[in-house]
C-alpha cells in the first residue's frame, strides 16, 4: 500500500509539473499532503512537514545568500576585466576565441544561473564572432557545455536539490566531486579547441586591422546588459580576494556554508555599497531570483519530509530492490550516473531530484552503498540536462545567437554526452563514487 501511494504520488507529481498543470512549488506542497491524508497519516502530518523543513533549512539559507553574493559580484563588475582580457588576447584567431568563450562562460557560470551566463557571454563574444565570420553555433555549444559542468556547484539547482533531498552538506556531496568537475572543465576547453581549430582551417586567422570598432561594438553590447553606475572598478581586487577567500573557505569547510555566504554578502554590500539605500536596492534587485529558487527548496522539505516520515520511500525502495538483479546492485552508482543523462533531459530537475533520487538512494542503502555516492552520481548528467527543452535558458541562448534550437541539439549532443562520460571516469578514478 505504501509503495503504491509513493509511486502514485511521484507519477502524479511528474505528470502535473511536466505538463505544466501545476507549478513545482504548489505540487511539492499540495500533493504529498493529499497522499498522506489518503494513507491515514493526518495525525502526524504537521510533525513530518516540520522535520522536512528543519532538514532543508541550512540548504535554503545557503542558496539565498549565494544567489545574492554572486548577483552583487556581477553588479560591481568583478568579471569585467576578464572579459576585456579575453577580447584582447584572442584577437582574430578562431581557436583562441573558442577557448576564450569557454573560459569566460565557465567563470560567469559560477553564479549557477544559466540566464546570466548566456547573456554576459553572448554579449561579450557575439560581435567578435560576427566580425571574423565564425559559425555562431560554436557560441551556443561551448557556453552550454560550460554551464552543464559549472551547474554542479553547491549553489546550482541540481546539487542543492540533491543535498536537500539526502540531507547532506557541501563537504559530503560536492567536495569529492571537484576533481570530476575539473575534468569536465578541461574537456569543455578541449572541445572548444577542436571546434576552433576546425574554424581556423575554414577561415584562417583574421587580421584585426581596426580593433577599435570591435571594442565599440562590444562596449555597446555590454552596456545594454549591465548598469555602469553599479560598477566598482577601484574595488576590483578587494572583491576578487573576497571571492577567492570565500571559495577557499567553502572547500576547506572553515565554517558552515550558510554562515560563510551570509558573511560574504554582508561584507560585499558594506564594501561596495555603503549607502543604505543602495544596499536595499541591490538586495531587492536579486530578491526575485533568490525567492524563486529558495521557495522551491523549502517546498521540497515538505515533499521529502512526508515521503520519509510516512515510510513511503522505504516501501518503494524495497519493491525496487526486488526488481533489480542482484548482479547489478553493487554497480548502482555508475548506473545512476549514466541514467542521470536521459532522466534529467526528459524530466525537470524537480521531478528527478525530488521524485526519483530518494528512491535510488534508499535502494542503494540496501546494498550497503552510501546514499552520498548516489547523490554525487546523480549530478553527473547536468551537461545533458542543460540541453533539455525543459531548460528555459537554452531558448534564450539560441535566440540571442540566432541559431535553430533543433540544429543546436544535433550539434551539441555528442559533446554533452562526452562531457558526462569524462566526469564519470574521473569520479571513478578519484573516489567520487565506486564502480
Amino acid at each position: 500500500m505504501l509503495a503504491l501511494l509513493g509511486y502514485g504520488m511521484i507519477a502524479v507529481f511528474m505528470f502535473l509539473i511536466m505538463t505544466k498543470r501545476l507549478s513545482a512549488f504548489i505540487a511539492l506542497i499540495v500533493l504529498p499532503i493529499a497522499f498522506a491524508l489518503v494513507g491515514g497519516f493526518a495525525s502526524r502530518l504537521g510533525e513530518m512537514m516540520l522535520d522536512g523543513l528543519s532538514q532543508i533549512a541550512p540548504t535554503g539559507v545557503m542558496l539565498l545568500f549565494a544567489i545574492l553574493y554572486f548577483g552583487i559580484m556581477m553588479d560591481v563588475g568583478l568579471f569585467d576585466p576578464l572579459i576585456a582580457k579575453i577580447l584582447k588576447i584572442v584577437k582574430g584567431d578562431p581557436v583562441k576565441i573558442a577557448i576564450g568563450t569557454g573560459i569566460l562562460s565557465m567563470m560567469v557560470a559560477l553564479d549557477g544561473d544559466g540566464t546570466t551566463t548566456y547573456m554576459i557571454t553572448v554579449s561579450a563574444m557575439l560581435p567578435l564572432y560576427k566580425r571574423i565570420g565564425m559559425k555562431p553555433m560554436i557560441l551556443t555549444i561551448v557556453p552550454m557545455l560550460s554551464m552543464g559542468v559549472m551547474n554542479m556547484t553547491p549553489w546550482g539547482g541540481p546539487t542543492a536539490r540533491a543535498m536537500s533531498v539526502l540531507s547532506l552538506d557541501t563537504s559530503q556531496l560536492f567536495t569529492p566531486m571537484v576533481p570530476a568537475m575539473i575534468g569536465g572543465m578541461i574537456w569543455v576547453l578541449f572541445v572548444a579547441y577542436l571546434l576552433g581549430k576546425k574554424e581556423r582551417r575554414r577561415i584562417g586567422i583574421v587580421e584585426m586591422d581596426r580593433p577599435e570598432i570591435l571594442s565599440a561594438e562590444t562596449a555597446e553590447q555590454l552596456a545594454a546588459a549591465e548598469q555602469t553606475e553599479l560598477k566598482r572598478p577601484r574595488l576590483i581586487w578587494i572583491n576578487f580576494l573576497l571571492t577567492v577567500l570565500l571559495m577557499v573557505a567553502l572547500v576547506m569547510s572553515w565554517l558552515p556554508i550558510p554562515i560563510l555566504f551570509m558573511t560574504a554578502v554582508a561584507l560585499a554590500l558594506l564594501i561596495n555599497y555603503p549607502n543604505l539605500k543602495m544596499q536595499k536596492e541591490r538586495m531587492e534587485a536579486h530578491a526575485a531570483n533568490a525567492f524563486n529558487v529558495v521557495s522551491l527548496v523549502f517546498a521540497a522539505g515538505i515533499f521529502t519530509g512526508i515521503l520519509t516520515g510516512t515510510k513511503m520511500v522505504d516501501a518503494m525502495a524495497t519493491s525496487l530492490v526486488s526488481l533489480l538483479p542482484e548482479s547489478l546492485g553493487s554497480h548502482l552508482p555508475v548506473l545512476v550516473a549514466i541514467t542521470s543523462m536521459p532522466f534529467t533531459y526528459f524530466m525537470s530537475n524537480d521531478a528527478y531530484y525530488f521524485g526519483v533520487l530518494p528512491i535510488l538512494a534508499q535502494t542503494a542503502a540496501t546494498y550497503g552503498i552510501d546514499p552520498v555516492e548516489i547523490g554525487r552520481a546523480s549530478i553527473i548528467g547536468m551537461p545533458v540536462h542543460v540541453l533539455s527543452p525543459l531548460y528555459a535558458a537554452a531558448y534564450l541562448l539560441v535566440g540571442m545567437v540566432g541559431v535553430d534550437f533543433g540544429e543546436n541539439q544535433r550539434a551539441i549532443f555528442k559533446w554533452a554526452i562526452g562531457t558526462s562520460l569524462v566526469m564519470i571516469v574521473v569520479a571513478l578514478l578519484t573516489g567520487g563514487f565506486s564502480l
